[in-house]
């Protein structure tokens, strides 16, 4: 490996290690705590499927 490849390693190296750590830090900050309550009807309706009534079979 010459020196110029190497050169070009570590500062691919660094500048992907500092995207993750941004990105880590802002789903640190923004994400973390958000709750989104998801339930089997609202999940059905967002992917067009009709759900059984409860409650037994037909």
């Amino acid at each position: 490996m010459s020196p110029n490849d190497r050169r070009l390693a570590r500062h691919l190296f660094v500048a992907v290690t500092i995207k993750v750590v941004v990105l880590g830090a802002l789903w640190w900050v923004f994400v973390r705590d958000h709750q989104v309550p998801v339930d089997a009807e609202r999940a059905a309706d967002r992917f067009g499927v009709t759900t059984p009534a409860q409650g037994g079979h037909p």
